[in-house]
């Protein structure tokens, strides 16, 4: 079969008996034009490895073999692999498929560094993987990541200061990266259509800043977002030399945890971990 030839995804779904499960967090998105827009994100793909989480009947995978990525996917639902095996047979050399569970397989082996991740991610292990992305050793073997979420979840994700969607995921997806919606997808756009709207984040690697420990920064913000309504002389109390930092930086012990920027946090987390 040649890529011209292959059947739309609706068809792929009904003759592999594809029914979304719920206990996987499955949604499938079947409009190629919508899965095209989403593999360009990261920008030109050609010649460029790609990881892919979750592909169910391969939509996603589509536009990037499309694209001309070699792309590497990872796929627990055992129904899914002979679809999947029909895209390897039509992109030959481009598509590995790996039956597994995502959450366990070294992603950095399977594609060495400087890989785009791009997935549709199952609901129920999206924020599990990302946080696993993002606290990776820095400069990150990937290269960027492209991935949809609920857009609840999204918004968390690129959420500023002063806001209630602002929190640890925003400090951790910011402190070093940046972080974007790039797009909104409807859920009528899934099969079947979720309860809520869902949206693709684009995230890409910056400089770490100097003098900061990850495991420093993550104890401050669960600290102080894990009380965000009270102040933070109460809620940093707990963390030895935290109220000394905010006297030595001139932030007011009596702001609350969303009203402190990423680089404020990144600034007392700088001042304990000296």
């Amino acid at each position: 079969m040649r890529p011209s030839d292959l059947p739309p995804l609706r068809d792929v779904i009904a003759r592999h008996g594809l029914q979304a499960t719920k206990a996987l967090g499955q949604n499938f998105l079947l409009d190629e034009q919508l899965l095209a827009r989403i593999a360009a994100i990261p920008g030109d793909l050609d010649g460029e490895r790609v990881f892919e989480v979750g592909p169910g009947p391969g939509g996603l995978t589509r536009a990037a073999l499309r694209a001309g990525a070699h792309v590497t996917v990872v796929e627990m639902d055992r129904r899914c692999i002979p679809a999947l095996e029909e895209l390897a047979a039509a992109f030959p050399g481009q598509l590995r498929i790996i039956e597994g569970d995502a959450t366990q397989v070294d992603a950095r082996a399977l594609v060495g560094d400087g890989a785009h991740i791009i997935a549709n991610l199952p609901y129920n292990v999206g924020t599990h993987l990302l946080v696993g992305w993002l606290s990776a050793q820095w400069q990150p073997w990937w290269k960027s990541l492209t991935l949809m979420f609920q857009q609840e979840v999204a918004e968390r994700i690129v959420a500023r200061e002063g806001g209630d969607a602002y929190g640890r995921l925003a400090v951790l997806a910011q402190w070093r990266s940046e972080a974007r919606i790039a797009m909104k997808v409807h859920r009528s756009a899934f099969t079947p259509p979720p309860k809520v709207m869902s949206a693709v984040v684009h995230i890409t690697p910056g400089e770490e800043p100097a003098g900061v420990k990850l495991p420093m920064l993550e104890r401050i913000t669960a600290a102080a977002f894990g009380q965000r309504r009270k102040m933070l002389r109460q809620s940093l109390k707990g963390v030895p030399g935290a109220l000394e930092a905010l006297a030595a930086l001139s932030i007011d012990p009596q702001r609350r945890a969303e009203t402190l920027s990423v680089a404020e946090y990144v600034a007392i987390a700088r001042a304990l971990s000296a």
